[in-house]
């Protein structure tokens, strides 16, 4: 993936604020990623399988549950950007707001 085509994808607020909580959690499930973002199940599942079909996310099920992460198959910059991303302090109100309902969040499916 080029920069053009990954800034691109991440020029979408829902896509970005996606790949942040990913980056920060390592791996989520769509559920989790409706709760913390608070949009709906379509939605989230329409950006998720965007950021897939262009390889910056993979995914791996378990049961019921579909699990996603950032893909380590990139470039070193493209790495680089996506950890600088989860392991900011300083993110925006909204960002925070979204990792505070992640936490928040009862019943979160196993990952075992």
């Amino acid at each position: 993936m080029n920069p053009h085509q990954f800034f691109k994808l991440l020029s979408d607020e829902t896509r970005l604020r996606c790949v942040l909580l990913l980056a920060r959690e390592e791996e989520l499930c769509v559920c989790e990623l409706v709760s913390a973002l608070e949009e709906s199940q379509p939605k989230i599942s329409r950006h998720l399988a965007t950021l897939r079909s262009h390889g910056l996310l993979k995914d791996r099920r378990r049961g019921q549950w579909v699990f996603y992460s950032v893909s380590e198959e990139h470039p070193g910059w493209l790495r680089n950007i996506v950890a600088a991303l989860g392991n900011s302090n300083c993110l925006a109100e909204t960002y925070q707001a979204d990792v505070k309902r992640l936490a928040a969040m009862a019943e979160r499916p196993s990952r075992c």
